[in-house]
């Protein structure tokens, strides 16, 4: 059984208690926890988990084998390094830090330690983006050329610091983490380019951004983020050389519709009277030259990540979600702030 202890118990944490706990992951638990909220520790107490009275206390602790830092962004870096140094292996809640370069100094000491370090990107998981994954890989739209991936919400930023930009507030560090590593996982291609704007409408932070990411392949990709939309757009809207795929909720309703195998009709002399005039170039397509196609069939789970986790600190597989991988979003997201700041596209290979 490897054991783990968490720094900072606050909502996240309790999820990772929760989900490490329920018995899906063998030979992983949460044994501990500190905060340096009193109520925290007493939380934790009550839960039947060990409250420490610092964090060097669960780095001393020989019984420890893992640490998860679930403290506001800010203490991210430190705290990995530490525990990597004290021989522990490491998960840290996302972002991993607030720049690409802390990212780099954790990767260092990893490699000096050999111990494990990975990311808590559980929206890997997620269903809605399974089902685009799985959609892209079997071909059933042919290759991706626009990928829309968005998330809309009209009830702002939660409070604490998540509002606070010393702390890592803003939604880029917080939903724009999951966005990019998804999309970075669906296009096997370098970003070559990153184009964006951020808006500051209630906050000192981001509240609002749009994120443009062209790949080398041809391949480009519209992030988007807001918390002030009160008719919110498709989760997914991506166009294939053979289809469209679109999702449009977290409940993941939606359809793929592709070209019909066996109508055929000559555009060039189809012609739409609309109120707004003739058209044929956006003229609806007739419903038989087209087919609806299901979405696919998944069922994935977050309890995989620690599944995965897991068998990695045994040996049995290789990390899921590596530092390398979170390097290319920190890299992303450092570009991303540096686009807004100048109004310009940031030319890269990433």
């Amino acid at each position: 059984m490897y054991k783990g202890a968490i720094i900072g118990f606050g909502g996240m944490a309790q999820m990772h208690q929760q989900t490490a706990g329920n018995g899906k992951a063998e030979n992983v638990l949460y044994t501990g926890a500190y905060d340096i909220n009193a109520e925290r520790n007493e939380l934790a107490a009550s839960k039947g988990l060990k409250a420490y009275s610092s964090a060097q206390e669960i780095f001393d602790d020989s019984e420890v084998d893992f640490v998860l830092i679930a403290t506001p962004n800010d203490y991210h870096k430190d705290y990995a390094i530490k525990a990597l140094r004290a021989g522990k292996n490491v998960i840290c809640e996302k972002p991993v830090t607030m720049n690409r370069h802390e990212l780099e100094e954790i990767i260092k000491v990893r490699n000096e330690t050999g111990k494990l370090f990975t990311v808590h990107q559980n929206r890997r998981w997620d269903r809605d983006f399974v089902i685009v994954k799985k959609a892209v890989e079997d071909g059933m739209i042919g290759k991706p050329y626009y990928i829309d991936s968005r998330v809309q919400g009209s009830r702002g930023i939660p409070g604490d610091w998540r509002c606070v930009k010393e702390a890592g507030g803003g939604m880029l560090l917080d939903w724009g983490v999951h966005l990019i590593d998804q999309v970075l996982q669906l296009v096997d291609s370098p970003v070559v380019s990153v184009y964006s704007i951020m808006l500051k409408t209630r906050y000192e932070v981001d509240d609002n951004f749009k994120l443009i990411l062209t790949f080398e392949n041809g391949t480009t990709s519209q992030i988007q983020v807001d918390t002030n939309c009160f008719i919110s757009l498709p989760r997914w809207h991506v166009s294939g050389m053979s289809g469209t795929l679109q999702i449009d909720d977290w409940d993941c309703g939606g359809r793929i519709i592709v070209p019909s195998k066996t109508e055929t009709v000559n555009f060039d002399e189809y012609i739409v009277v609309t109120s707004a005039g003739t058209t044929r170039t956006m003229a609806p397509r007739p419903p038989e030259t087209m087919d609806t196609l299901p979405l696919p069939e998944v069922n994935p789970e977050w309890i995989e990540y620690y599944v995965n986790f897991a068998n990695a600190l045994s040996g049995k597989e290789k990390l899921l979600v590596t530092a390398e991988q979170a390097l290319r979003v920190m890299t992303v997201i450092d570009y991303t702030f540096e686009s807004s700041d100048t109004g310009k596209v940031i030319e890269c290979r990433i």
